[in-house]
This record gives structure tokens, sequence and C-alpha cells, in this order.
């Protein structure tokens, strides 16, 4: 089995804070040492994740990986899809996932409360690339209809260096052995289409779209976006 360590390098920590020019709401952050990995404020992308992604999968009674907990935000728009039955969300950070148990964070309460959530401990890339055990530790090998990512900042900018061997061809495609057939990959990126990771994808995938997603973002004084990439029907 591939060894891709920790998703995350350093010490990561969880801040509520209120800005009052922004109103009388709590804003929660997810730091990485000095470093802002996610905010309350902006979650459209996180939440287009699985909006989009899961717009592609055809059929009922859906299984599906969320590659990252974070702030909730994907799950809990995955969970938004009556179709799903089971969604699995993994995260290589127990602290992460201890916030979200204790309700910590907002969401906590939402995944707790749904029957058809499942948190799984452990690296995301380390299970992807290992077919023959898969995602879910009840049940080895499990295909499921879809796999939505959100760990790294983009295909070339990375939580962990060695996160970088994900990316490629032959680990991409292990992965995609753990999809039913027409089953979707999506992802996660901050940054607009890489061409070349699109034209990765598509020595793993037939189909490779990319969307913009844009939100307010008040710090900018403006609209920013971020990129979501849904795959689907991987090459047998």
């Amino acid at each position: 089995m591939s060894h891709f360590g920790l998703e995350f390098g350093g010490e990561i920590s969880l801040r509520k804070r209120r800005i009052p020019a922004l109103g009388d709401r709590d804003i929660y952050e997810v730091k990485l040492g000095e470093e802002f990995l996610m905010s309350s404020m902006f979650v459209a992308a996180e939440e287009a994740l699985s909006t989009l992604g899961l717009a592609q999968v055809e059929g009922e009674q859906l299984k599906v990986v969320v590659g990252g907990l974070g702030l909730g935000y994907t799950a809990v728009a995955a969970l938004a899809d009556e179709r799903i039955t089971e969604l699995l969300v993994v995260d290589a950070l127990e602290t992460v996932i201890h916030w979200h148990q204790q309700e910590r964070v907002p969401l906590g309460k939402v995944l707790n409360a749904d029957p058809r959530n499942r948190y799984v401990l452990g690296s995301f890339f380390d299970l992807a690339t290992a077919p023959e055990t898969g995602f879910d530790p009840q049940q080895a090998g499990k295909k499921f209809d879809a796999i939505l990512l959100d760990i790294d900042h983009s295909p070339t900018e990375y939580l962990n260096p060695a996160n970088a061997g994900f990316y490629t061809t032959a680990n991409l495609t292990l992965m995609a052995n753990q999809l039913v057939e027409d089953g979707v990959f999506a992802m996660w990126s901050q940054n607009p289409p890489e061409d070349d990771f699109i034209a990765l994808l598509k020595t793993v995938f037939e189909t490779v779209e990319s969307h913009l997603v844009p939100f307010e973002n008040p710090f900018q004084g403006g609209i920013a976006t971020n990129s979501v990439y849904v795959c689907k029907r991987p090459i047998r």
C-alpha cells in the first residue's frame, strides 16, 4: 500500500470569533500552524463540491465518500441528497472528528443526528490507493457511487508534501477502481481550473468537467472564486 502520510503537516486548531462589521454571528476558523485552512464565512465551494458532483450521479441508494471533514459543509450538503443511504467522511485527524462528535462546531449536531453518516479515521490518500481494502473499515473492497475530495489547497499545492504522490495516473486509477460503473469523482481547488490537471484526469476518466464557483469575499471587497472538478466513468 502506498503511504502518503497524514494529510496535514503541523498543529491544527479551531477558533471562534466575531467580526462586528459582518454582523452578530459566530465565525469558525480552522488553522494549520499560522495558516488559515477554512472559514465558516466561505463555504459556497465546499457545498458546491457535493451538489455539482452528486448531480452527475445516476441511480438511487447511493454510497458516497467525502475526503476531508473540515467544518462539515461538504458532508452536510451531500446528506441533503435524499438518494444517499450511506456517507463515509474520511479524515486523518482524530481532533477534527472529535470537534464534530463533541459538537464544538455548528454542523456536528447535524452530522451526528443523521444515521447515514459515519466518520472514518484514516488517511484518505492511503485508503484511496488500496482498493483491496478500501474506504470502509467494515467492508473491504466496497464500491461507491461518488468520491468527493477536499483536502489539499489545489492539485499542485499540498497541505503535506507527501500528498503530491497521489496525483498520478496510477494512483488516481486505484481510487477510480473503488467507484461503481458511471461513478463520479469530484474535487475542490482554491485555484482556477488547471489544464495540466484536467489532462491528468482525462488519463483516468472518460469525462472531465471544471466549474468556477463564485462567492462574496468581504475582506477582498468583491467576488472570489474556487473550482470544482467533476469526473465520470472511469476507464476500465
